[in-house]
């Protein structure tokens, strides 16, 4: 296993009004939500990356602004279509 340091100042997670371990979890969500929304990851590697269950990380995307789908008119009709 790889691991990734990030330095931030010790006055942050008070400013963000959240413990250290809440700031360095939501902090790992972040990366883990834009990692997912920009195709870089799958939904089960992000998942990983925090580390939660699949279905939990996609329940919780819209926390960040994410869509948990991203279909288009097209493949959102033929997903309805074969519903």
């Amino acid at each position: 296993m790889n691991t990734l340091i990030v330095e931030y100042p010790e006055t942050l997670p008070d400013s963000a009004r959240l413990s250290r371990r809440e700031f360095e979890q939501t902090m790992r969500f972040a990366l883990a939500s834009k990692l997912f929304e920009l195709g870089r990851l799958s939904s089960g590697q992000a998942a990983a990356l925090i580390p939660i269950d699949r279905v939990s990380f996609l329940r919780s995307l819209h926390r960040m602004g994410v869509a948990a789908l991203d279909w288009d008119a097209e493949e959102f009709a033929d997903e309805i279509a074969h519903a």
